[in-house]
């Protein structure tokens, strides 16, 4: 199992679990009251969400704040949140599970709300990403308890060397690109990764994800805290760009319906 108990004190043992599948998943890495703290932040940024130009904030529905259901670039608004992702730790353990130095470059919140959260569709960050070479993670973080009844991450084991599967244009809200030809037995090798609030999701850039649906009266809300390896770079190519051009016109659909 890619999975540790407490704050990694077997750190080669979480590199080996993240090497082998993809992921590993840090149980209770953080406290419920640092928890707390967390949500008590964001909750201040939603209620501002509409007066923080930059902010980057996703609607499942357009102008409605309880659907919510993505922020960006908290890091601007936020002490607290900025330290918690530029802070040493993080870059530390990053560059510890890619074996290279690492540096912060995203930070997000994810909320999938009560009801009307939608599917994350299959896809690899790597591809977002467009790295050369891709050496890239997620830290997820979780802020309440994910399931498989509100929208738990699930992944695919050991996918993230496989390459890169072929990606489309997606229509779901926030998440423009979704991989083209997941099957049967891709479904049938997920791991439906279940968490408390305090665990952390590790994830390779490469590694092929999704959630479903939250169907539940519950929120699934996580922050999602992206590092690059510091000799990663930027390569665009043919088939990226096509993409990108699509998703770029998702992005203005979206901007015009009132949804970002």
């Amino acid at each position: 199992m890619s999975e540790l108990v407490g704050t990694i004190e077997d750190r080669a043992a979480a590199v080996e679990a993240f090497d082998r599948d993809g992921y590993v998943v840090l149980r209770s890495f953080m406290t419920q009251e640092q928890i707390d703290q967390i949500n008590q932040r964001i909750d201040s940024l939603i209620e501002r969400a509409a007066e923080l130009e930059g902010l980057g904030a996703f609607y499942e529905r357009a102008g409605d704040r309880s659907s919510i259901m993505r922020l960006q670039h908290m890091e601007q608004f936020d002490d607290v949140l900025a330290g918690l992702y530029q802070g040493e730790q993080l870059r530390a353990l990053a560059g510890a599970m890619l074996a290279t130095p690492s540096h912060p470059t995203s930070l997000q919140w994810f909320g999938k709300p009560p009801r009307i959260g939608g599917p994350t569709p299959p896809h690899q960050d790597g591809f977002y990403f467009q790295l050369q070479p891709s050496e890239a993670l997620t830290f997820w973080l979780s802020l309440d308890r994910a399931d498989q009844g509100n929208g738990c991450v699930r992944y695919v084991p050991g996918s993230h060397k496989g390459g890169f599967r072929p990606h489309a244009i997606s229509e779901v809200i926030g998440f423009s690109r979704g991989i083209t030809d997941y099957g049967d037995a891709d479904y049938a090798a997920e791991r439906a990764i279940e968490t408390e609030p305090g665990d952390m999701i590790v994830h390779h850039c490469d590694i092929i994800h999704r959630a479903d649906a939250n169907e539940s009266d519950r929120s699934r809300p996580a922050l999602g805290m992206v590092f690059y390896a510091d000799r990663a770079q930027k390569v665009e190519t043919a088939e990226h760009a096509e993409v990108n051009e699509q998703a770029e016109q998702a992005m203005a659909r979206w901007k015009a319906e009132g949804r970002t």
